[in-house]
């Protein structure tokens, strides 16, 4: 099995991130993005993927949450991308439907080279903690528009808007870790690429 793993370091005005992804490995959560809520996300992010995450985030959270959120989506997008290469081997499609408590959701992606974020979610309350739920729609379509990925992520049935937050990272990272696994040696496209 070959090393999938990448290390990206972003830096503007608003943001400081230093971000590694490795494939790998065993659902490993390091570090921290400053807020409480998205880290429980990231936390479940790598646990259902079984990818390996360290974060070093510094943001202007004392403007606003959404700089640090999205800049980090962006930096994820591109180690996802950096760490596949070619995409040789890989599964490319994955879908799942996933229940939390009340709440079911849909995941269907492709590792396609194309980037597509169609997202149809709506959260009973604007906030979760202190964390505008609106956000995470903004950390996914950085995601995806980094890593080039078509990604359709749907409510199917609504409740909790912790559970739902929940409910989407979990199907997107159980997903992603169907998506990525190799069996076999080929590109999975009949172009011979994805791009």
């Amino acid at each position: 099995m070959s090393q999938r793993q990448a290390l990206i370091k972003r830096k503007t005005r608003e943001t400081e991130i230093e971000l590694e992804l490795k494939l790998d490995e065993k659902g490993v959560w390091q570090g921290t993005s400053g807020i409480g809520f998205f880290d429980h996300l990231l936390e479940l992010f790598a646990k259902h993927s079984g990818f390996s995450l360290k974060l070093q985030a510094h943001g202007d959270l004392q403007v606003d949450f959404h700089h640090t959120v999205e800049d980090i989506g962006i930096c994820l997008g591109q180690a996802i991308r950096e760490a596949l290469g070619e995409k040789k081997g890989i599964n490319r499609y994955a879908s799942l439907i996933l229940p939390m408590d009340e709440v079911l959701v849909l995941c269907a992606l492709d590792l396609s080279g194309r980037p597509g974020c169609y997202c149809s979610f709506s959260f009973q309350t604007p906030l979760i903690g202190d964390f505008a739920a609106e956000l995470l729609e903004e950390f996914l379509r950085a995601f995806v528009n980094e890593g080039k990925f078509t990604l359709h992520l749907r409510q199917l049935s609504a409740g909790n808007s912790h559970h739902l937050a929940e409910a989407l990272i979990k199907a997107l990272a159980r997903s992603l870790r169907a998506a990525v696994m190799e069996s076999g040696m080929e590109v999975p496209s009949s172009k011979g690429v994805l791009s």
